[in-house]
C-alpha cells in the first residue's frame, strides 16, 4: 500500500468561506466514489491554529504505485487539483505502508 498525504495552505487574503475553496473543498470530499484507485480517503480542515500548521489535509491510500499514478491522472483528481491551483499551494508526501 501506499500513503498519499497532501496538505494545503491557502494563498494569502483567501478565507476558508471563498466561494472558489467551499467548491474544491467539496470537489475533494466527492473524490472517494468518483476514482476506484482509492482504498482510503479521509480530507479535512485543520483545527490548530499556528504559523506553521497548513489549512487543509488529505490523507490516502491506494494498493500500488501503479494505482498512485491511475489516482492522479484521473480526470476528477485533475480538476479537483486545479481548483485548489487558484487559490493555495501544497506540499505532497508517498510512502509505502
Amino acid at each position: 500500500m501506499i500513503r498519499h498525504l497532501v496538505l494545503f495552505r491557502l494563498n494569502d487574503g483567501v478565507e476558508r468561506d471563498d466561494p472558489r475553496v467551499v467548491a474544491g473543498d467539496r470537489a475533494f470530499r466527492e473524490l472517494a466514489g468518483q476514482v476506484p484507485e482509492l482504498e482510503f480517503w479521509e480530507c479535512a480542515w485543520n483545527i490548530t491554529d499556528r504559523p506553521i500548521a497548513y489549512d487543509y489535509a488529505i490523507n490516502s491510500a491506494v494498493a500500488d504505485e501503479h494505482a498512485l499514478k491511475r489516482y492522479i491522472e484521473h480526470p476528477a483528481h485533475q480538476a479537483a487539483a486545479g481548483q485548489w491551483r487558484e487559490f493555495a499551494t501544497w506540499v505532497i508526501a508517498d510512502y509505502p505502508f
